[in-house]
């Protein structure tokens, strides 16, 4: 929908949205490909690993996982340090933290929740946050995928 300049602009009904430009900005946060996810799965790649990006690893669960090595059955997540609370840089809204605190809350159960889940079914969950080092993520996913994924005979 377009807008003439001099329209007033007001969130949608139900919208969280504050004003336009913190609907924008939000808007443009990536949920995937972000550049710490491109930059580990660049590495991993190089080590001659295939996997799925932002694939669900369980069919009936809806969540995805940032990479998915299926055989293997090893489920990758590199974690925003805002959105999922890190205990080094998290740093708490000063605008409606009530809202935003309670978000990040949710994160951090739906991140344990999916951990659980993946877990009781076979999966191995690898959780980086954005911060780490690219090239020991890379590391170590390849070292699980190697250790897990099944051999051909």
């Amino acid at each position: 929908m377009h807008r003439s300049p001099d329209e007033q602009w007001s969130p949608p009904t139900g919208s969280w949205a504050s004003s336009a430009a913190r609907r924008r900005n939000m808007q443009a946060i990536r949920s995937r490909d972000t550049e710490p996810e491109r930059l580990i799965r660049r590495l991993v790649h190089a080590q001659g690993l295939r996997y799925r990006v932002a694939a669900r690893p369980l069919p009936g669960l809806r969540r995805t996982a940032d990479m998915v090595f299926r055989p293997a059955k090893v489920a990758v997540f590199i974690d925003g340090c805002y959105w999922h609370g890190c205990p080094e840089h998290y740093v708490p809204p000063k605008t409606n933290p009530g809202y935003w605190s309670g978000k990040v809350a949710g994160n951090i159960a739906r991140d344990r929740d999916t951990d659980r889940r993946l877990s009781e079914a076979g999966w191995t969950v690898l959780r980086f946050w954005e911060h780490e080092s690219p090239d020991a993520c890379a590391l170590q996913i390849a070292a699980m995928v190697s250790k897990l994924r099944p051999r051909q005979t």
